[in-house]
């Protein structure tokens, strides 16, 4: 799929992609790669990469029932976290490192960002764009936190710790002196849409953003 397209069903195992997300990430890698996958759930972009493209792929996922299923499908995971594993592994590790709706969760984005960058040469982000205009409207007329994306979490219950914007990430990106080698917004029909230097008009219309990020 492009960033245009549909998507297919399946899960891990099933060799297709079911996340909109997930299948233009998989068409940034290249085929016969390295690539390791930050977050991995159940395990369904690894998989894809390892049947559909010949890519040596890795997983790191801090559930315990998450590894169990990717294991259960043959698929190289183990357990850790963002926060605190990423500094054991080298530079240069890998051709691409994802991290798929995961930065939100973390407790520090920026570092986490910056490891992504240096283990692997290319790393690729995907997160909630928290600058969403229904953000703002829920925000301006209910005066309440909106319930934004397909997790249906509230406030009191969701993971996501540090909310950001396609904006916020972009000058996160800027600061740590990175290249942005391609970047999508994407709607809630999962309609992409490639960002260029005017992001303003994204940052309201795209309910999540894809990042190909390297060093410069």
């Amino acid at each position: 799929m492009n960033a245009d397209g549909g998507g297919i069903s399946s899960g891990a195992g099933g060799h297709e992609l079911k996340r909109r997300d997930l299948e233009i990430i998989a068409g940034m890698i290249a085929d016969g790669s390295r690539a390791l996958d930050i977050g991995c759930g159940d395990g369904a972009l690894l998989d894809y990469l390892v049947h559909r493209k010949n890519v040596d792929a890795r997983g790191i996922e801090l559930s315990q029932a998450g590894v169990n299923s990717c294991v259960a499908h043959g698929l190289s995971v183990i357990q850790g976290d963002a926060d605190t594993d990423l500094a054991y592994y080298p530079d240069d590790a890998f051709d691409y490192v994802v991290l798929t709706r995961t930065l939100q969760a973390t407790r520090n984005p920026r570092d986490v960002v910056s490891h992504l960058v240096r283990i692997g040469r290319h790393a690729i982000v995907s997160f909630t764009n928290f600058g969403h205009w229904r953000v703002r409207l829920k925000l301006l007329t209910d005066g309440r936190m909106p319930v934004l994306g397909d997790d249906g979490y509230a406030w009191h219950d969701t993971p996501n710790i540090h909310l950001c914007t396609i904006r916020d990430f972009s000058l996160m990106c800027e600061d740590l002196g990175l290249t942005v080698q391609r970047a999508l917004s994407l709607s809630r029909s999962g309609v992409g849409r490639e960002l260029n230097s005017a992001r303003a008009a994204a940052n309201l219309r795209g309910e999540e953003a894809i990042f190909l990020l390297t060093r410069e």
